[in-house]
């Protein structure tokens, strides 16, 4: 049990946003295409979106705003596991009754804290949600402009997920925009670049897939 919260800290936010990019409309391209040999760049979407010094802020401030809970699953946890080594080392002076009250009592507080880690997720899933679909609808807005400006008649997400994103074999590191467009995005936002977070802290995984067109 001790882990379940940390487990749900760690992926929630991968899982939220490969929800969340499997709802999250893209503007249409533009009609008029530039005449002249197709020119294509690579960018790895989600990465991008979780690069972002907004993402990285808006992250930390969920994880601090989710530090009780995860204080709240631990104390709980110790809590078992006290009640299950008080049980181990009692066993064989309590009467069949007393024992299966005191496992009744472990499994009731087991129930309560899974009830409690899976609530968390869900809580911190639906939050990552509406996270990622704000910023990512925003870096896309750049990333088209971005585009247009530097005359990419395609835009390729590299994530490298074959189940959910174009699989790109090979890519000179020149074609690659990621950070053009992470630059491009902070300068837009204003946001600065948050405090390098703790070590304990789990970073934003975004998973690999891009928003799916209109």
């Amino acid at each position: 049990m001790k882990r379940n919260f940390a487990l749900v800290l760690a992926l929630a936010s991968g899982f939220a946003l490969s929800a969340a990019a499997q709802t999250l409309p893209l503007p249409a391209a533009s009609a008029a295409a530039p005449a002249g040999p197709a020119k294509v760049a690579v960018i790895a979407f989600q990465a991008a979106v979780g690069q972002t010094n907004e993402f990285q802020r808006d992250f930390a401030d969920l994880q601090k705003k989710y530090e009780p809970k995860r204080t709240q699953l631990k104390t709980l946890a110790d809590e078992i596991d006290g009640l299950e080594k008080q049980l181990q080392a009692g066993a064989d002076k309590l009467s069949d009754p007393d024992r299966a009250a005191k496992t009744r009592t472990i499994d009731d507080k087991k129930k309560e804290a899974q009830r409690f880690a899976e609530d968390a997720q869900k809580d911190l899933s639906d939050e990552m949600n509406e996270v990622y679909n704000k910023i990512a609808s925003k870096v896309y807005d750049v990333l088209a402009t971005y585009a247009q400006q530097q005359g990419f008649t395609l835009v390729v997400d590299g994530s490298g997920n074959q189940q959910q994103a174009p699989v790109v074999l090979y890519a000179s590191p020149s074609t690659d925009i990621s950070k053009a467009v992470v630059d491009a995005y902070n300068l837009k936002s204003g946001v600065p670049a948050p405090p390098p977070q703790p070590e304990s802290a789990p970073a934003p995984k975004p998973a690999a897939k891009a928003p799916a067109a209109h």
